[in-house]
């Protein structure tokens, strides 16, 4: 067992294997029997390590995803060149290459030939920012920030108001952009800067726990659009979690339908799933008030949104505890002062300026959020493809069309309209992306790997339809369980 765990977990598993024994070698099979946090394997260039129960990870529960797989490709995607050194001490052994027989000799050029770009970009340098960019994109938010606030503090026009509070809700949703460029560390390759960049953007400017979004944000990258391979697992997507509300596969809807095979909230589930092509937009609405929720708890050590994110909580706690709480709780104090109109208005007033604010920011978010990977294609943990295709084929990037002109999108998509190329390179900065995305998108031609693009009014029809045939899957699978109903 590598440094990772304790021993006592390693004596129900058998003897400890000493870190740099190179006389140790494991098949693919073996591998593949450890996959929860307390029992973790994980491959990287067909060496073998135990990372079990790494809560330190400094990219925290992330690690856990890729538990009995490779993750040779993900850690190239995570982390800056010479991290690897620091896997040195979780060394069990080598992978026996002939074991991985789910590979064939074009699969095994393929991978070569997606490292082999990666390689090209880093000496094109596609993974070094621009501080000018940034510069600009930091300084115009800050005016649209206080320009929503002049509209309060000199107006007492209704109009004007709301439209300050469309426009704290466009501000919020580039805060989100930002604070994203800023912990995937395209802006600053030192984490610490990026994490208090983080920090500001993410809990004072929008009320957003750093911590919480990383945990939840990074086991996205790692495992877009995928199914838990069990309960005591940790390598599916959080961001599809979304039942009884939302049900993005066949197969998610069934399991919930399974957990509550008592009848309780039957009712409510086979409802949700029937409209949710019509409920999807309302249900966006209320995103941002579910994420401030969490990451309410989550910086006050109140609670946790997942069962890997209560893990990390539990066994490393906060990385910024005192900056978290106070970040967060200097947004409340701001948001009060301008949602009462600086002490001139009513309580209801108030109440319609926050909520035109934070339902109009949760829409806004949540609308690219969903063009990205909603409605793309759904696997489950024990079946997923290579890194390659399963970024691309869980992603879509976003077009302009139909009267939307792409400078627009560029804009509001902060970046994400490149999302296929995004989840490739997470640390490419947002400024090379339109740079990267016509090599990724001849490399995939070229291979015969599915990349999809869309406008946003066909993306978003793309979702609606892709709910509405799991609705239509999911009503045609209970007549059939249940004939008389």
């Amino acid at each position: 067992m590598g440094k990772g765990g304790d021993a006592s977990a390693a004596s129900s598993r058998g003897p400890i294997r000493l870190v740099g024994d190179k006389s140790e070698k494991y098949t693919w099979a073996e591998v593949k029997k450890h996959i929860t946090p307390e029992d973790a394997w994980v491959v990287h260039q067909n060496k073998v390590y135990d990372v079990s129960n790494w809560h330190e990870h400094p990219g925290g529960g992330v690690i856990f995803t890729h538990a009995g797989d490779d993750m040779t490709d993900i850690f190239a995607a995570f982390h800056a060149q010479g991290s690897q050194a620091m896997m040195k001490k979780f060394y069990i052994g080598d992978l026996i290459p002939e074991s991985v027989e789910h590979k064939d000799q074009r699969q095994l050029e393929f991978e070569k030939g997606y490292r082999d770009l990666r390689a090209k970009l880093v000496m094109m340098g596609m993974f070094k920012s621009s501080k000018p960019f940034y510069v600009y994109k930091c300084t115009f938010n800050m005016i649209m920030w206080a320009i929503a606030v002049a509209m309060v503090y000199y107006s007492d026009s209704m109009a004007m108001h709301i439209g300050s509070a469309l426009l704290l809700g466009l501000f919020w949703q580039q805060c989100g952009w930002l604070a994203h460029d800023f912990l995937h560390h395209q802006v600053f390759k030192q984490r610490k800067y990026g994490d208090l960049a983080g920090i500001f953007w993410g809990d004072l400017m929008q009320g957003f726990s750093m911590q919480w979004w990383k945990n939840k944000h990074n086991g996205h990258h790692a495992v877009p659009n995928l199914h838990n391979s069990s309960l005591e697992s940790q390598d599916g997507d959080p961001d599809i979690d979304t039942m009884p509300l939302l049900a993005w596969s066949l197969k998610q809807a069934q399991s919930f339908r399974e957990k509550n095979a008592d009848g309780k909230d039957s009712t409510f589930v086979k409802l949700a799933i029937k409209f949710q092509a019509f409920t999807y937009f309302p249900i966006l609405l209320l995103a941002r008030i579910s994420w401030l929720n969490e990451s309410f708890k989550t910086a006050y050590g109140l609670g946790a949104a997942s069962e890997n994110a209560k893990l990390e909580m539990e066994k490393r706690g906060l990385q910024y505890p005192l900056l978290e709480k106070l970040g967060i709780a200097l947004h409340y104090t701001w948001m009060f002062v301008l949602s009462s109109g600086f002490g001139r208005w009513s309580l209801p007033y108030s109440l319609m300026y926050f909520f035109t604010a934070t339902c109009s920011s949760g829409l806004f978010l949540a609308l690219v959020f969903g063009l990205g990977h909603n409605g793309m294609s759904v696997y489950d943990a024990t079946t997923r493809p290579d890194f390659w295709k399963l970024q691309v084929t869980t992603t879509r990037n976003i077009t302009g069309g139909h009267g939307i002109p792409q400078f627009f999108v560029d804009w509001f998509c902060g970046g994400l309209q490149y999302q296929v190329d995004h989840h490739l390179f997470p640390m490419m900065p947002r400024n090379n992306l339109a740079k990267c995305h016509k090599l990724v998108e001849s490399f995939c031609k070229e291979w015969g790997v599915k990349y999809h693009e869309a406008d946003m009014v066909v993306g978003t029809v793309e979702v609606l339809r892709h709910l509405q045939k799991v609705s239509d899957d999911f009503i045609v699978d209970m007549v059939k369980d249940f004939p008389a109903m």
